[in-house]
């Protein structure tokens, strides 16, 4: 029952190391506890807000997909227009980086989507599933929440979906967000937010067919001859992990010239930390040429976000200008 002058908030579960525990024959961890079972191993939770408990999945994150959250971008709107004050999505870790920034792409709500999850599953000593849950149902609770999009709060921590990071297999303290810091910190049971609400233009154009986009790592000794192909085996666009602020060996820059005349390819770095550079460099195979030679800077976009965002706006229809035109406005 709606308790008076409380938020609603809508609670969507996918499934995830927070809903994983020991299955005795399998010898491991698998998702099995529900959405239900979440709520019920937290003290306390209703009394932060009037909780709406939907199972959208069981399943880890990296079974999560474009069409998947095609579908959670769904529940999460019929959720709000239900009368949430907001949307908490349970996953697992694993893709949190990728799936939290798409949805952060297409979601135009002022109310908030805070994604979270945990680093060790219920049955182990110190697991932190029960307090990231807790941290992300109060921070959708507070207003200053409104008008920032996705969110994504583990560990009392609070980053946007833009900039997060997973950094390590098993920490509790695993995300970071390298460029900002994290937003804001749940201290005591508050969300306190360290910056104005500042939300990025988000893609309107309704996806259509969801392309296959390459992520290519530049390696030691390796002139990436084999990225020429991409194209003819299904790929629509390529994100390079480009050396250091944006450099590839200097016998790849012949397939690089050639691959941009057939698809978009994005130009980040393998660093996964600051921004890609435009002119300091001019040696083959430096960022100068390559940028000059046709690919779109990632800027300071992460190549995981950066394939997240070729993904969505080829889906949507865009073409190479206007591609060129939201990656400069949004990194």
């Amino acid at each position: 029952m709606k308790t008076q002058n409380r938020p609603t908030i809508a609670l969507v579960a996918t499934g995830g190391t927070i809903a994983s525990v020991p299955d005795a024959h399998l010898k491991g961890a698998v998702p099995t506890l529900t959405v239900e079972d979440l709520v019920a191993g937290v003290p306390g939770l209703g009394d932060h807000a009037d909780i709406t408990c939907i199972q959208q999945a069981q399943k880890p994150s990296v079974e999560l997909d474009f069409p998947a959250l095609t579908a959670l971008i769904a529940t999460c709107l019929k959720a709000v227009d239900a009368g949430a004050s907001g949307v908490v999505v349970t996953q697992g870790t694993d893709t949190i980086e990728e799936t939290s920034y798409a949805l952060d792409l297409v979601w135009n709500r002022p109310e908030p989507i805070v994604v979270t999850g945990a680093m060790r599953n219920p049955s182990l000593a110190g697991s932190d599933g029960p307090a990231n849950l807790l941290a992300a149902v109060q921070v959708v609770a507070n207003p200053s929440a409104r008008d920032r999009g996705v969110l994504v709060v583990l560990n009392d921590e609070i980053h946007t979906a833009r900039d997060v990071i997973k950094t390590h297999t098993s920490s509790t303290s695993a995300f970071r967000s390298w460029r900002t810091g994290p937003i804001g910190v749940v201290h005591e049971g508050q969300p306190r937010f360290h910056t104005p609400a500042f939300r990025r233009p988000v893609i309107e154009a309704t996806p259509g067919p969801i392309p296959r986009i390459a992520l290519v790592k530049a390696v030691l000794g390796d002139g990436m001859s084999y990225v020429e192909a991409l194209p003819d085996w299904g790929y629509e666009g390529v994100v390079i992990e480009a050396f250091g602020g944006g450099h590839i060996r200097s016998e790849g820059m012949s397939v690089m010239r050639a691959l941009v005349q057939r698809v978009p390819v994005v130009l980040a770095s393998r660093t996964g930390a600051g921004t890609v550079l435009s002119n300091t460099y001019a040696f083959p195979g430096s960022e100068t040429e390559l940028l000059q030679a046709g690919l779109i800077s990632a800027g300071s976009l992460h190549s995981l976000k950066a394939r997240v965002l070729l993904t969505m706006l080829i889906a949507s229809g865009a073409d190479q200008a206007t591609i060129r035109g939201e990656f400069l406005a949004r990194t």
